[in-house]
């Protein structure tokens, strides 16, 4: 019989595993129908351009030797079963927006785990831009990863400090 800490967590994990599932879906979309560098527009301010990253968020350290992988592997791990732990520790009620938010941060490391161990790279394809000016190529995974963020700068900024201290 699972606690209500348990379902709780169990609830989370189940969004982290959906970003994932999307994440890994869309990846093998470009993966399967573009060359590395194909692009093609989606309007004015979005193109869908298929980009390799080596590195990490800007493509931070993507020029290292190699051992870049291992380590975003491992700092990806490490974080992954620090948020598990976390997100068994949230009451679903009172701390639902740190709990979506980890549970978004976790589903887009992994996301990104999964491409570093797999492919030893990330698969990159979402670009956006304003008339000439680029912004670096980014992935469902890395989208999961900011809104999770921003859902737990929300809940320090507005909530945590109206939540009754047990």
């Amino acid at each position: 019989m699972t606690t209500g800490k348990e379902a709780g967590a169990s609830i989370w994990l189940r969004l982290s595993v959906a970003v994932i599932i999307f994440d890994q879906l869309s990846k093998w979309a470009i993966l399967k129908w573009m060359n590395l560098y194909d692009s093609f527009p989606v309007n004015d301010y979005l193109d869908i351009t298929y980009l390799r990253n080596t590195g990490a968020a800007f493509s931070f350290l993507a020029t290292a030797s190699g051992w870049q992988r291992w380590f975003f592997i491992a700092l990806g791990i490490v974080v992954s079963v620090v948020i598990m732990i976390w997100l068994r520790q949230i009451k679903t009620k009172e701390e639902r927006y740190v709990a979506v938010g980890l549970s978004l941060v976790l589903g887009g490391a992994l996301g990104n785990v999964i491409d570093r161990a797999y492919h030893g790279y990330v698969v990159d394809f979402i670009h956006v831009h304003w008339q000439d000016a680029y912004f670096p190529a980014f992935n469902v995974a890395d989208s999961a990863i900011t809104v999770g963020a921003a859902f737990l700068i929300f809940d320090v900024l507005f909530l945590s400090g109206r939540r009754q201290v047990e």
